[in-house]
């Protein structure tokens, strides 16, 4: 995470400038790095933590519970789910990148020329 969390900030200003241009670097920079953000409260705010929640009332109601107490989820359980849906969106991201880097494959080319050695 740390290492696709810091990469994501080295990449954006050179990817958005190489690509989008410099007229309006700074709106489309801003847009970009909302991506963090909005990631980290849709992933660990929304999805993650209500399927801990479900897995939690689930051990909940086989054992003994007090209401009092707050909801504890145990085991490896806990997070399956959600690691397969992080996965399955690392996976996409992963194709998308791919993809991204073959349509822009031709205007590095442009820009840079070939090399030869």
């Amino acid at each position: 995470i740390g290492l696709g969390y810091g990469a994501h900030w080295a990449i954006v200003p050179a990817t958005a400038s190489e690509l989008f241009g410099l007229k309006k670097f700074g709106a489309l920079y801003n847009f970009l790095t909302l991506a963090n953000p909005a990631g980290s409260l849709v992933f660990s705010g929304m999805i993650a933590s209500s399927i801990y929640d479900r897995e939690a009332e689930r051990q909940a109601h086989g054992s003994v519970f007090d209401p009092d107490d707050a909801l504890r989820c145990n085991g490896s359980i806990c997070f399956f789910l959600t690691s397969l849906i992080m996965s399955g969106f690392c996976i996409i991201a992963c194709m998308l990148s791919m993809i991204l880097v073959r349509r822009t494959k031709s205007v590095y080319t442009h820009l840079y020329g070939k090399t030869r050695t």
